[in-house]
C-alpha cells in the first residue's frame, strides 16, 4: 500500500472517528454535571456508546494499515477479535482498548455509570487509540448539525 493510500485511509477514518467523538462530547454535555456525577444516565449511555463506536472505526483503520486480516463483512467482529489483534500489534494499544471497552462500553453504555472522572478516563483512552491513525494533515470537520441549529436558534431568539 502506498503512502498516499495510507494517508487517505487515515484521513477518512480519523475524520469519522473524531466526528463520533465530537457527537459523544456534545451528547455528554446534555447530561449535566453535579458534584462530579452526571445527572442524566440516558445521555451518558448514549455518549459512551457513540465514543466506543468511534474507537472501533479507528481500530478498523489501524488494523487495515497494519495488514491485519479482517473477518468477512457478514461476520460480526467481537471484542475478542479486537483484543487479540491489538495484543499482537502493541501491548499499550491492548491496554487502551481494554480501558475503552470496559469504561465506555460496559460501565458507561450498559451499566450507566455516571461518575464524571470515570467517563473522562474512557474518553481519554478513546482519544489515545484514535490518535494512532491521525494523518499528517488533519482535515477540519464542520460542526455537528445540532450545533449549527443551536447557534441559529440562539441568534434568532
Amino acid at each position: 500500500m502506498s503512502n498516499e493510500e495510507q494517508e487517505g485511509i487515515k484521513q477518512r477514518a480519523y475524520a469519522e472517528s473524531m466526528r463520533y467523538m465530537n457527537n459523544a462530547k456534545e451528547t455528554l454535555q446534555k447530561a449535566n454535571k453535579e458534584d462530579n456525577f452526571y445527572t442524566d444516565k440516558k445521555y451518558v449511555r448514549t455518549a459512551c456508546g457513540t465514543a466506543y463506536n468511534g474507537v472501533l472505526l479507528a481500530l478498523d483503520a489501524y488494523f487495515e494499515l497494519k495488514g491485519v486480516t479482517m473477518p468477512p463483512k457478514k461476520k460480526h467482529k467481537s471484542i475478542e477479535f479486537y483484543t487479540i489483534e491489538a495484543g499482537k500489534l502493541d501491548g499499550k494499544l491492548s491496554k487502551e482498548l481494554h480501558s475503552a471497552y470496559r469504561i465506555l462500553h460496559i460501565d458507561g453504555y450498559y451499566e450507566g455509570v455516571q461518575k464524571a472522572d470515570v467517563i473522562k478516563s474512557g474518553f481519554d483512552s478513546a482519544y489515545d487509540i484514535i490518535a494512532r491513525i491521525k494523518p499528517i494533515h488533519v482535515i477540519e470537520l464542520p460542526p455537528a448539525k445540532s450545533s449549527v441549529l443551536n447557534k441559529m436558534f440562539t441568534l434568532f431568539f
